[in-house]
C-alpha cells in the first residue's frame, strides 16, 4: 500500500485561517511542522488530486523491459537510455531508486507527503543546482570577482583548458552552459554527451561551438566546470556544500555527493575526489525528498534562511537571469518559466531544478510553495503545476 500523508483531507473540514505572520523555516533532521492544508488555505480535495496524479505519473519503461528486469533499478535503465553514445559506460555508482514520492511545502510547512521521502536517491541534474551553488558562495566570498572573468585566470587544471579554444570561457559561460568548451573529463570526450539527433558523431562533425554563443547540456562541459571549481577551493566541493549551505539550511547527514572511479586530481600534493555535476554516467548527488525541500525553500526565500544570507541577492539575481541562446535556463540548474514556457499554469517569475528521471524541485513565489516531486515522467510535471496551483483557488496568472 502506497504511503500518503495529508494533514487533512476532509472537505468538509477545509476552512480559512488567518494569514501567517512569517515563514516557518524548519531546524535540522525530520522535526519538521506539518501543518494541515486548511491551514495554509489549500483546497484538500483538489491537493489529493495533485499527489494522486503524481503519483500514477511516475516514469514507466517499456513493458517489454519491465517483464525481465526491475524497472526502477538505475544500473539497468541508465546504461540503457544512452546507449546509443560513443562513450556510454557508466563510471560512477548507481542504484535502485524508490518509486514516486514528493512533499509539499506552504509557508515552511509540510502541508503534504507522499511515498519513501527520506530515502536517498539520485537526484541527476538537480546537482547542478548544488554546484552552482558552490561557485555563489565562492563568488559573494570574492573567491570569484566577476562571473564574467575568464576561468584560466583563476584555474588551470587540466591541459585542455588552455586550448586556444577553451582560453576565452568565463564563469558566466560555464554557469550558463553556453561554453563550448571542448576536451576529455574524465575518459568522456565533450563531443559524445548527447549528440545531435541521436548520431554518435554528429557533435564531432559539426565542430566546436563558438564560445557564449550556444547553448547545450553537456555533463562534460558541466563535469569541467566541477573540476574547475574544486582546483579553485582547493578542496573537495561536498565539504564546502557541507559547510556553507546543507548544515546552514538544516540537511540531514543522509545525502552524500559521489565523482567516478576515475574522477580524481592532486591539488598542492593533496590528492581530491572530483564529483560529477550530474548522473549521466552514475555519481551525482544522492539525497532525499525532505532535504531536497530544503533546497527549494532555500530558493523560494532568494538565498536566505531564518535571518541569514546563504546565496546573496545579487548571486540569485545572476541565477534567475535568462540565458541568452536559452531563455528558459539561468545557471546550472535553474530552469526559469520565461514566458510561461515550462508552466503554462504558473506566474513567469516561477522556477524548477531538474533531474532526469524526472526529479524535479518546482519553486511557486506567489503562493510561496515548493513541490518536490521524484519520479515523475517529466512531460507531466505541467499538469501537476496545473493542479497544484488550483488547491490555491485563486485564479491562474
Amino acid at each position: 500500500m502506497r504511503h500518503l500523508t495529508i494533514a487533512v483531507l476532509g472537505a468538509a473540514l477545509f476552512t480559512f485561517s488567518p494569514a501567517l505572520a512569517a515563514d516557518y523555516f524548519p531546524p535540522k533532521g525530520d522535526a519538521w511542522t506539518t501543518h494541515t492544508p486548511a491551514q495554509e488555505k489549500l483546497d484538500p480535495a483538489k491537493l489529493k488530486a495533485a499527489i494522486d496524479y503524481a503519483i500514477s505519473a511516475e516514469l514507466t519503461y517499456p513493458p517489454e523491459l519491465a517483464k525481465v528486469a526491475d524497472i526502477r533499478d538505475l544500473r539497468i535503465s541508465v546504461p540503457l537510455k544512452y546507449a546509443g553514445e560513443a562513450f556510454n559506460t557508466p563510471i560512477g555508482p548507481l542504484k535502485a531508486h524508490a518509486p514516486a514520492n514528493g512533499i509539499i511545502i506552504r509557508h515552511g510547512y509540510i502541508v503534504a507527503e507522499w511515498g519513501k521521502t527520506r530515502d536517498v536517491d539520485m537526484t541527476f541534474s538537480v546537482t547542478k543546482t548544488f554546484l552552482s551553488s558552490t561557485a555563489g558562495v565562492a563568488f559573494d566570498k570574492g573567491m570569484i570577482r566577476n562571473i564574467n572573468d575568464r576561468v584560466i585566470d583563476y584555474v588551470k587544471p587540466t591541459p585542455d583548458f588552455m586550448l586556444p579554444h577553451n582560453q576565452p570561457i568565463t564563469w558566466n559561460d560555464m554557469l550558463r552552459q553556453q561554453s563550448g568548451w571542448i576536451g576529455t573529463m574524465w575518459g568522456k570526450p565533450w563531443w559524445a554527451d548527447r549528440p545531435d539527433n541521436g548520431k554518435p558523431y554528429s557533435e564531432l562533425v559539426k565542430g566546436p561551438p563558438p564560445v557564449g554563443k550556444a547553448w547545450k547540456y553537456n555533463d562534460v562541459r558541466v563535469n569541467a566546470l566541477a573540476l574547475a571549481l574544486t582546483d579553485l577551493w582547493k578542496r573537495p566541493l561536498p565539504e564546502v556544500l557541507k559547510e556553507y549551505v546543507a548544515d546552514p539550511i538544516g540537511m540531514s547527514d543522509s545525502w552524500h555527493w559521489e565523482g567516478y572511479d576515475n574522477s580524481w586530481t592532486e591539488i598542492d600534493g593533496k590528492r581530491i575526489h572530483v564529483v560529477s555535476g550530474g548522473g549521466h554516467w552514475g555519481g551525482g548527488m544522492y539525497i532525499s525528498a525532505r532535504d531536497q525541500a530544503r533546497l527549494g525553500l532555500l530558493g523560494l526565500n532568494k538565498g536566505k534562511w531564518d535571518g541569514k544570507t546563504i546565496l546573496s541577492d545579487k548571486w540569485v539575481a545572476m541565477a534567475r537571469t535568462p540565458t541568452g541562446p536559452n531563455p528558459g535556463y539561468g545557471f546550472c540548474n535553474w530552469y526559469l518559466n520565461t514566458g510561461k514556457q515550462r508552466y503554462p499554469a504558473a506566474r513567469e517569475d516561477s522556477l524548477s531544478y531538474n533531474g532526469d528521471g524526472a526529479n524535479i524541485i518546482f519553486v511557486d513565489y506567489q503562493h510561496d510553495m515548493v513541490a518536490v516531486v521524484r519520479w515523475i515522467d517529466g512531460d507531466k510535471m505541467k499538469e501537476f503545476v496545473r493542479l497544484l496551483i488550483a488547491a490555491t483557488g485563486e485564479p491562474a496568472p
